[in-house]
């Protein structure tokens, strides 16, 4: 340091140093932050269709091996069980999802002749990416312009070599093209749905999918987007690929993967798809997202040389887990299970269970093994769906605090040295048990082109919040589609999920469905109380029966219709009001809560006190009390419909509701339109209560024929309708016009008001509340507010 430099000098340069080590410490923290997983989708091997019913096959340890369908191609024209005989396969089984002929394209915006050349795999990763979007709350149709990444497995083009390589080239055409582009599967997601983040596609074979999640994480944590969809997708549409892999003698001959069993003897072939939503766990604690679980780490590398190109390598398997493990900030004793590789050949267990038992038998007793399996032995081997299978079969476990068991494991491998090794093979479900609390799971996945990719996962935090101690009296489910027949399978399937989840919050089940799907045409809102008054109104909507609290409608404009906020004026309080919504609603209760805080130095009497307490609401009435509590209630009203998704295009108040009107709008803040209308109310309480408001149920016209006999005392207030006219003035004079009036045949009734506001009476607090209005900021309003005295 030169010794020249001042001490103020000095002070200067420590302070920008610690800014500089805050800033650094802050961005390691952003580099290793940990990543929630907050929505999953999937469509896997005999009618899994959801994260549900994927559960219940592995919980039930179900073998999901079918004989080739004759759909994908004739087994008996390819099928020899000599493994030399050229272009035949030995094996006749594999792990197969239906319906990948079936797709509604006009839901995506695509053509039914562009749909057909599209291969069936882009179609899934569709289908899937949206259904694991609404798993995670996120609304697609509110992704458009977004900062969300696609990082999407695929490897096999199946579809092509049918329908392109068939040998007639007058079939070629751009959406062929296109639609069998590999890189296309990511970027179409990515187009459909109007995201914006890094968007792109993996072939590293069996590791592709687990990788995307490894980089969608990286992107994640250099902010290069704000959420991920990462995942893969694996068809087989074709017998070629199968027929190599039956050359490579990869595969089983009865189609079961047995890993780590003495008769291992390869893998069979599986398919489908598997989407992950991804987002920082941050954001997701702050956006109250549903954590499924969290990625703490991830790492990857590449076998280099080793036996074979396609050779698994044990040192290098050591050296991604320890790197992974290093990147969550995890000791190898902390995991207790590992969804492995596991392709169950002869080879690859022993090397990928003795790669294990080195790093995480460090420190770890017999009495507490390393629990270790496979969903290969399920349905296969998804190949370039296989991580993100693993990983989604990881995240249920977690959730459902068990493991399930690992299928075909009879005779344990003699090539591993298992009584000396601290691992054991889960063959029947079992409890996820922890002393901690902590649950921690590795993944692997090692592709056969090389790379190879672990993650470690983590239950999700526990995080605490206030329960909402009233349960709100009805709740509101609205659902849409975009046929009426789409609506009502939809509402079928919300049927059978409140019948086997009746332990859910209701207002949870709304909220989720109200805010975290896109809305489409055809459209439903049920109004219910109960799970079983929601479930039965549902089930007469599917029978097309009319109940009051179903409302169905196709809406035919695409215009969206605008909407007005009307602000009442005083007359409209009574006690104890909105005291439901303030026990029920939090968006409400925090508003009014504000409101309170901000009249103390206003009101003599706390405004909750006025509100609630027996005590004090009968002074509701009272001017100086009302007009603030009014304008409180409708703040927070508004703030309530804001928070529903609710918005005014335009603005109109009654009266009083001109000033909240007029805060909304953002004319001026909050707190100095609380105190506008808290000294006006001051100001009009001072005032003489000798005078009242009446309504009249009469014409403009025949009222002003009335106040004649009255001059300057009796005047027209407000005309709310044609049929409908307030009168205001001196209480006798205006005794006397309501007599008249009644004679006449006219109805009339009296206002809850103690002054006779709108007319000469109150024309005495004028100047004192100028001197108050003169000292606010205003601003020009933000929303249309359309004037009650002149109509503009």
């Amino acid at each position: 340091m030169n010794p020249n430099t001042s001490s103020t000098e000095y002070r200067e340069i420590l302070k920008n140093a610690l800014l500089e080590i805050r800033h650094l410490r802050q961005q390691l923290e952003t580099q290793t932050e940990a990543i929630a997983i907050i929505g999953l989708g999937c469509r896997f091997p005999v009618n899994v269709n959801t994260p549900e019913a994927y559960w219940e096959l592995l919980k039930n340890g179900v073998d999901a091996i079918t004989e080739i369908p004759k759909q994908r191609w004739d087994i008996e024209k390819y099928y020899d069980s000599n493994p030399d005989i050229p272009g035949k396969m030995y094996t006749r089984y594999g792990g197969f999802i239906d319906g990948v002929d079936q797709f509604e394209p006009q839901f995506f915006g695509i053509s039914p002749r562009e749909a057909i050349s599209l291969d069936p795999q882009q179609r899934l990763l569709l289908e899937v990416s949206y259904t694991a979007l609404e798993h995670a709350g996120q609304s697609p149709e509110n992704l458009r312009g977004s900062k969300t990444g696609v990082f999407i497995g695929i490897s096999f083009d199946d579809y092509s070599r049918r329908n392109i390589n068939s040998g007639d080239l007058t079939r070629i055409d751009a959406f062929s093209s296109l639609g069998n582009t590999r890189s296309i599967a990511a970027g179409r997601i990515s187009y459909v749905l109007g995201l914006n983040g890094p968007t792109l596609q993996l072939d590293t074979t069996c590791s592709s999918s687990l990788l995307a999640v490894h980089l969608a994480c990286q992107s994640l944590r250099n902010k290069e987007c704000n959420l991920a969809l990462a995942g893969g997708v694996n068809l087989m549409l074709s017998p070629e690929a199968t027929i190599g892999f039956c050359k490579l003698k990869a595969l089983a001959a009865d189609g079961r993967c047995k890993t780590f069993d003495a008769k291992a003897d390869g893998y069979s072939r599986g398919e489908g798809c598997g989407i992950v939503i991804l987002k920082r766990l941050s954001d997701a604690i702050e956006n109250q997202d549903n954590i499924l679980a969290v990625i703490r780490g991830s790492a990857v590398n590449h076998d280099g040389q080793s036996n074979g190109l396609t050779a698994p390598n044990g040192s290098a398997q050591e050296a991604v887990i320890r790197q992974a493990l290093a990147n969550a900030k995890v000791q190898p004793e902390d995991i207790q299970y590992v969804e492995v590789h596991g392709t169950g050949t002869s080879l690859g267990d022993p090397i990928e269970v003795l790669a294990l038992a080195k790093i995480f038998g460090e420190n770890r007793s017999k009495n507490q093994p390393l629990n270790i399996g496979s969903v290969k032995t399920n349905f296969g081997h998804l190949e370039s769906a296989a991580g993100v299978a693993s990983l989604i079969k990881v995240v249920l476990s977690l959730q459902h605090q068990k493991i399930p068991p690992h299928l075909h494991f009879q005779q344990p491998n003699p090539y591993i040295p298992w009584q000396k090794l601290p691992v054991k093979v889960t063959q029947k479900l079992t409890a996820w048990e922890t002393e901690t609390g902590q649950q921690l799971a590795g993944i692997s996945s090692f592709g056969m082109s090389g790379t190879n990719v672990h993650l470690i996962v983590e239950n999700s935090p526990i995080i605490f919040s206030e329960p909402n101690s009233i349960e709100r009296p009805f709740h509101l489910l609205t659902l849409s589609a975009k046929t009426e027949k789409a609506l009502q399978e939809l509402a079928q399937s919300y049927h059978h999920f409140l019948a086997s989840n009746s332990d859910v919050s209701l207002a949870d089940i709304c909220f989720t469905a109200n805010t975290g799907r896109s809305h489409f045409d055809y459209r439903l809102a049920v109004v219910a109380q109960t799970h079983q008054q929601l479930s039965k109104s549902l089930t007469d909507f599917v029978a097309k029966k009319e109940r009051p609290e179903l409302f169905s409608q196709q809406i035919k404009s695409k215009k969206q219709p605008k909407i007005a906020f009307l602000f009442t004026g005083q007359g409209s309080q009574y006690e104890g009001m909105v005291l439901q919504l303030y026990q029920t609603q939090p968006t409400f209760r925090n508003a009014l809560n504000y409101c309170a805080e901000i009249l103390q130095n206003h009101l003599d009497i706390p405004l909750l006190d006025l509100l609630y307490s027996p005590n004090f609401q009968p002074l509701i009435h009272q001017t100086i009390y009302t007009q603030t509590a009014l304008f409180a209630v409708e703040y927070s009203l508004f703030k309530l419909w804001k928070s529903w998704g609710i918005q005014p295009d335009i603005l109109i108040g009654h009266s009083l509701g001109e000033y909240v009107a007029a805060c909304v709008a953002g004319v001026f803040s909050l707190e100095d339109g609380l105190q506008l209308v808290a000294s006006r109310a001051r100001l009009m309480q001072q005032l003489p209560q000798n005078g009242e408001m009446v309504v009249v149920f009469a014409d403009e016209e025949t009222v002003k024929a009335c106040l004649e006999s009255q001059p300057n005392q009796v005047e027209i207030a407000v005309i709310n309708s044609p049929q409908n006219t307030v009168i205001s003035g001196e209480i006798e004079a205006v005794n006397k016009v309501v007599e008249s009036l009644n004679q006449q045949g006219y109805k009339t009734q009296k206002l809850p008001v103690s002054h006779a506001f709108h007319s000469r009476l109150v024309e005495p607090m004028l100047a004192e509340f100028r001197e108050v209005a003169e000292k606010i900021q205003y601003n020009l309003p933000s929303i249309d507010i359309v004037s009650n005295v002149t109509g503009t």
